[in-house]
């Protein structure tokens, strides 16, 4: 059954971003309209706020998409990508922030009254000409997972909402947005919701922020044709999120009969039987499937679940898979049950995501390759998402850290089971 407008998510198109890109410059160009959004959704209360149609069984999904010059001009571009995960930090840290202040459930599996909200990048130049295929339609073979403005508009949809900046680059955004959605998807009016703007970019700023002049060139990364990450990913919360889709911008799309890998391994479930607040954890299933459901809104950018479910298999014990892109990217979620994983088991690996917490493991994983004499896994770090810049000056950095974290979740989700909260 296609998706219908009830259960399906909102859209946020947020203009691009200032520069230089900052916490602080993050925080004032999108924190309003952000905060604007889920105010009319009912998460923050307002006598302007809307609530959402009848409380379901499913979290309120919104996809955040922040336009910007995130891919190399050319036929095979590459990806800026320390200045994408840079973005992906910034929006995921303010989102994080404003559901800590407001005591918004934001981990995945929360229930009907949580907040299910992915950043996405939407590579994108103001002005820019884009010629549709001979088909007449925008294609999304870059050879990357990311897509451009006429290819996001054209093929993902429905939304039951879009919501947009009421500034010039928000209205010059959504005008673009619709000139090439038209054709896949109306919209009645009240679906188009203008949202208090954020910072009021100049004319050349706005023009530097929209050509991505000023950025090194060092910064662009040709993708792979494998790459690995890996975790617990116990109620996925923003952070995880960060991880997964930083990863997902290195991985390579094959344009051919080719394929490529995006390889997670997951703590297996004994590996996790003395963390605290153990009887909240999920499965291993659940937590693989989580990790699958951001991929496939990152990748796939599917608006409904039952599109995730059809591509998922269970090929050997283990491991669940799927597949996106028509096949052209295998999704391989691997139980781990030692400190490695995949990358000391398998040599066709190219790369690998870390967060800072996890740097060493890096070079333990690169020494264990060399014992084997196998060539070692380029190595990338994401930022952290803390509260530098983004929150108002009476919240705490601790604060903010510890509402986000999977031990802070499941003592929350423990203290309500058993009423001590």
């Amino acid at each position: 059954m296609p998706p219908t407008l009830n259960d399906s998510p909102h859209l946020l198109l947020l203009p691009a971003p200032p520069r230089p890109a900052t916490r602080p410059t993050l925080n004032a160009a999108y924190r309003t309209p952000i905060t604007s959004v889920l105010t009319k959704l009912g998460f923050i209360s307002s006598s302007a706020s809307v609530k959402p149609a009848p409380i379901s069984d499913t979290p309120t999904r919104l996809v955040v998409a922040l336009t910007a010059p995130v891919l190399s001009a050319g036929y095979a571009p590459r990806v800026h990508w320390k200045y994408a995960q840079s973005l992906l930090a910034g929006l995921y840290s303010i989102l994080a922030a404003i559901c800590a202040e407001h005591s918004i459930d934001a981990d995945m599996g929360d229930g009907s009254a949580s907040l299910d909200a992915t950043v996405i990048l939407v590579d994108h130049v103001p002005g820019k000409t884009y010629r549709p295929g001979f088909d007449g339609g925008y294609t999304d073979a870059n050879g990357t997972t990311i897509r451009n403005l006429p290819a996001f508009a054209s093929l993902v949809h429905p939304w039951a909402t879009v919501f947009h900046a009421s500034s010039e680059p928000g209205y010059q955004l959504l005008s673009a947005y619709l000139s090439f959605a038209e054709g896949h998807q109306s919209f009645l009016q009240n679906q188009l919701v203008a949202v208090d703007s954020g910072l009021s970019l100049s004319t050349e700023q706005a023009q530097s922020a929209a050509t991505g002049v000023g950025q090194d060139d060092v910064d662009l990364i040709s993708v792979y044709k494998s790459v690995c990450f890996g975790g617990t990913f116990d109620h996925l919360h923003p952070g995880h999120k960060l991880l997964i889709q930083a990863t997902a911008l290195l991985v390579g799309v094959p344009k051919s009969d080719k394929q490529s890998e995006l390889i997670i391994g997951i703590s297996a479930d004994e590996l996790l039987k003395n963390k605290k607040f153990s009887e909240e954890l999920q499965s291993w299933e659940q937590r693989a499937r989580n990790v699958l459901a951001i991929l496939s809104a990152t990748i796939e950018q599917s608006t409904h679940p039952s599109q995730l479910s059809s591509s998922i298999s269970a090929p050997k014990t283990d491991e669940l898979h799927a597949t996106f892109r028509s096949g052209a990217l295998l999704v391989r979620c691997v139980a781990i049950r030692d400190p490695f994983g995949p990358p000391i088991h398998e040599q066709d690996i190219f790369a690998i995501v870390l967060s800072g917490e996890t740097r060493s493991g890096g070079q333990a994983i690169n020494d264990k390759r060399h014992e084997k004499g196998w060539p070692p896994l380029e190595v990338f770090e994401i930022d952290v998402l803390d509260a530098s810049g983004v929150e108002h000056e009476h919240k705490s950095t601790e604060d903010f850290s510890t509402k986000i974290s999977s031990t802070a979740i499941r003592r929350r989700k423990a203290a309500k089971r058993t009423g001590t909260i």
